[in-house]
């Protein structure tokens, strides 16, 4: 979750009452709709009531990162789970510390929250739009499978990916090391693989290691921290090789400052590949028979290079269980109406994408691994599974995200299976609610 998302859906508090589509009382409603207002009043949480929602939003918000706190996840579903059937589905509207939050908790809610363009719901105030986000689509080669880049990207991703098998245990520490100095060489160019300093301002920027001393300084630490890092990272991307994503950014004509802002958001899109490589690899050791046909295609090469359907597949159905980003967060431009309700321009509206995506009443085998679903046609656009998000506010990096973590996946199976895990999943049992990469741990075993 971003840092808007957190702090949209953490806060206490809601005005009282209940609104339509929460049964006789939406009738009362309706009534009063008729005779009024051309409007209906908003369905809203009663304050306890509000208070339990939106308290357990903030306690998972702060354990999804790291997936380390399985309880705090549960009640938030639980919460989610028991709005929906008081209000009907229809959205409601809670109170967080920077104003009203609408919570969307139906899927036919959801198909309208993708498909509204940009000038109706802005997406996450961070992210990048416009010329940038054009520029980043193209440098990432939105939409196309295998990135025109692939096999420099790959033999990179070949080499660093040695010591994730060294030692024939593999943890988080490691995978992080491999990944960042992969990226580097994908984002920057083999110049930068090896530069630890850069690597040690990003982690602090990250937040990892020490708090840049007493809360008065820390801003002034960042800022600084902050500075080195730009002009480190410019320096790199004002001579990367062609192939590189700084190099096909200045290709395009992206000025100096642009080119560093877009390779430091792409280094920092990397850091959230090897909690997500630890979990697909996890849930492959405790379903043997999907491991042994990842395995096999690992070594026969998928098809093509970078292609490797079935671990992508494997990918992406970890990605729904453990998303990257649990919620998604929109604002409304403008006065905008939701199932005959007006809402003012500037609501936030909350999607989340986590809650959903493990919804049994829309999701088949919600709580199971079942990569081969995403084999369906149709799976990509499915709205009840977003991995990436859909319509305009989808993550264009999301099929080098795929290459990239697949192609780990790949050099780890080729010539290893996973033979012991920590924690120990039950594969025929609902999977966990969270998983804390911190606590992953996998042995390996040569084939």
């Amino acid at each position: 979750m971003t840092g808007a998302e957190a702090g949209a859906a953490a806060g206490s508090g809601a005005g009282p009452g209940s609104g339509p589509g929460s049964g006789r009382g939406a009738a009362r409603t309706a009534g009063v709709r008729t005779a009024v207002a051309p409007y209906a009043p908003p369905a809203r949480t009663g304050r306890a009531e509000s208070v339990r929602a939106l308290a357990a939003r903030a306690l998972s918000a702060r354990a999804l990162p790291g997936f380390a706190r399985p309880r705090a996840a549960h009640t938030s579903t639980a919460a989610l789970r028991d709005l929906r059937e008081r209000h009907g589905g229809a959205p409601v509207l809670v109170r967080g510390p920077s104003g009203p939050v609408l919570v969307i908790l139906d899927p036919q809610d959801m198909r309208r929250f993708y498909a509204e363009p940009a000038g109706v719901l802005a997406p996450d105030p961070c992210a990048p739009g416009g010329e940038r986000r054009r520029l980043g689509a193209e440098v990432l080669a939105a939409g196309t499978p295998v990135h025109p880049s692939h096999g420099p990207f790959l033999a990179a991703l070949a080499e660093e990916a040695r010591p994730l098998t060294a030692t024939g245990t593999l943890r988080i520490a490691t995978a992080r090391r491999a990944v960042a100095r992969a990226g580097r060489r994908i984002v920057l160019g083999d110049a930068a693989a090896g530069d630890e300093e850069l690597a040690g301002w990003l982690r602090r920027l990250r937040g990892e290691g020490d708090a840049m001393g007493p809360r008065p300084t820390r801003a002034r630490a960042v800022r600084a921290v902050q500075e080195r890092a730009t002009a480190r990272i410019a320096r790199y991307a004002a001579h990367a090789e062609p192939h590189t994503l700084a190099g096909l950014a200045r290709r395009a004509s992206a000025g100096p400052d642009d080119l560093a802002g877009q390779a430091y958001r792409w280094l920092r899109a990397m850091d959230t590949v090897p909690a997500t490589l630890l979990r697909t690899l996890l849930l492959l050791g405790a379903h043997p028979g999907e491991q042994e046909a990842a395995g096999a295609e690992a070594r026969a090469g998928g098809g093509g290079p970078g292609e490797l359907p079935r671990l992508r597949a494997c990918v992406r159905e970890t990605l729904r269980l453990y998303p990257v980003v649990p919620d998604l967060l929109r604002v409304t431009r403008a006065a905008t109406e939701w199932r005959g309700v007006r809402y003012p321009a500037g609501t936030s509206v909350l999607l989340p994408a986590l809650f959903h995506q493990r919804d049994p009443e829309h999701v088949p085998a919600a709580h199971a691994f079942v990569p081969c679903r995403w084999s369906d046609r149709g799976a990509d656009r499915d709205i009840r599974m977003a991995p990436f998000g859909h319509g305009a506010g989808r993550c264009p990096g999301d099929q080098l995200g795929l290459l990239v973590t697949a192609a780990l996946c790949s050099e780890v199976l080729r010539g290893h299976r996973v033979t012991g895990t920590r924690p120990v999943l039950d594969p025929l049992g609902p999977l966990p609610a969270t998983l804390d990469p911190q606590g992953i741990r996998l042995t390996l075993t040569r084939r």
